[in-house]
């Protein structure tokens, strides 16, 4: 079909994600893509900015993960998992286990699905059914999910009434990560270092680009301990986004509070469950969001990337005790580990581990934090903020999303803004010139915007 015909018929018959049944704004079709490059019907080439929300951390056609897909499916495409097994299954979970050190791994469908299970985890391993989190997180759009992101400016606020109620501290203070465009040019990035939150190493400064202090609020960290103690005897779990709080307005939080956190858990007999599907297998420069403040939960939810943006599949990850704690587990998918999901998951994560992905990520953030500094300070724009492969320009209001997507896609580039933030997390493979390219896309339409 050629293009039109597409639209035409996508108009008619689908429903886009976040979108009423007729879209005010056509979707644009997509023929191939390749590399970090997404072919469009008319012919143009964007550069993907976006990783395919989040997940595409290799780019698209791998050749290691195509082959994996096809290896997989000349044995067989799919199998119930009641009572039955693979080894695609079989190796994803060890791999999993021995990354996070938590050796129990329920496979699930989807990001919003693990996060119901570990949910679910949390309550029957505890016989409670509240949880404690913070203002401005996002975990999912199915209902469990819904109840822990933000009651008021989230997404979900049409459906208050029909949730249940849980504990909400406020917002994480938003001190971590680099701030393009800062007064100091010599101030050098500080990261907690194992234990100590407070030490850390010094990286080279990027020029017109500050750190934020390593000194976390002291009000904050009492904050949390008033919360957590004030409704320690009805709390099942704490659940958090690890330092990174994502599709809730994507803003980056000081280690020590996850820590602190993970203090108050053990402290007062709670589950902590850190949702780890945006932030896991290295998007944030560590491997997990966790890793900045050296803790381990008690359960884990991971997804996004971790088919490296091939098929849909999660996980829900738990400690030897909560499993012990939890006996039955009341819940199973019906295409519960795949066994193409989980062959490709596997093969993405062996990937991973081979390629240089840290130093990747840590050209990329410089990348974005030099590319982003002449959007800090301009007509409309509250804050410019960079953590690993994650660059976020918001707005001092909500921005037009058709505009601004007209804007960066002149570019060559592929965003997709929403509420008050226009932002990339491009895939790990993604070169000098393609992310100056992505930068200067953003600083564009961040040139549009009314004082």
């Amino acid at each position: 079909m050629d293009a039109e015909k597409l639209r035409e018929l996508d108009r008619r018959h689908l429903w886009h994600p976040y979108t009423a049944a007729a879209a005010a704004v056509a979707a644009h079709p997509v023929t191939r893509a390749e590399g970090v490059r997404l072919t469009l019907a008319d012919g143009r080439e964007l550069i993907d900015g976006m990783s395919s929300w989040w997940s595409a951390i290799h780019g698209y056609g791998h050749p290691r993960l195509d082959a994996a897909v096809r290896d997989q499916l000349g044995d067989m495409a799919h199998v119930m998992f009641g009572g039955l097994t693979h080894e695609p299954a079989v190796r994803l979970a060890r791999r999993l286990a021995e990354m996070t050190g938590l050796p129990k791994v329920f496979l699930a469908d989807s990001g919003s699905v693990a996060v119901e299970v570990a949910i679910k985890m949390a309550v029957q391993a505890t016989g409670k059914s509240r949880l404690l989190t913070v203002k401005g997180g996002y975990h999912g759009d199915t209902f469990g999910a819904m109840s822990v992101c933000d009651p008021v400016n989230g997404m979900h606020h049409l459906f208050g009434g029909v949730l249940p109620a849980h504990v909400f501290a406020d917002r994480p203070p938003a001190d971590y990560g680099l701030r393009p465009g800062a007064p100091s040019a010599s101030a050098s990035r500080r990261r907690p270092a194992g234990p100590e939150i407070s030490g850390g190493s010094s990286e080279p400064a990027i020029p017109g680009v500050s750190a934020e202090p390593a000194i976390p609020d002291e009000a904050y960290l009492r904050h949390l301990d008033v919360m957590v103690a004030q409704h320690a005897g009805e709390l099942a779990a704490i659940i958090v986004e690890p330092v990174v709080q994502g599709a809730g307005g994507m803003r980056f939080y000081h280690p020590a509070y996850l820590r602190r956190l993970r203090e108050l858990a053990d402290e007062h007999g709670i589950l902590l469950i850190a949702d780890e599907i945006a932030t896991a297998f290295g998007r944030t420069g560590e491997m997990f969001g966790c890793d900045h403040a050296g803790v381990r939960p008690d359960i884990m939810c991971v997804g996004k990337a971790l088919t490296g943006g091939y098929l849909t599949m999660a996980a829900a990850l738990c400690t030897e005790e909560v499993a012990e704690r939890i006996g039955v587990l009341m819940h199973g998918p019906t295409f519960m580990a795949n066994p193409l999901a989980a062959a490709v998951a596997d093969a993405s994560l062996t990937l991973l581990g081979e390629r240089p992905w840290q130093e990747e990520v840590k050209r990329i953030e410089a990348a974005l934090a030099e590319g982003l500094a002449p959007a800090a300070g301009a007509p409309g724009v509250r804050d410019v903020r960079v953590l690993g492969a994650i660059g976020v320009v918001e707005t001092a209001e909500p921005v037009d999303v058709e505009k601004m997507q007209n804007v960066v896609m002149a570019h060559g580039v592929w965003l997709r803004p929403f509420g008050s933030l226009l932002y990339t997390m491009p895939p790990y493979c993604t070169g000098p010139g393609d992310l100056a390219a992505i930068t200067g896309a953003m600083t564009a339409a961040v040139a549009t915007l009314s004082p």
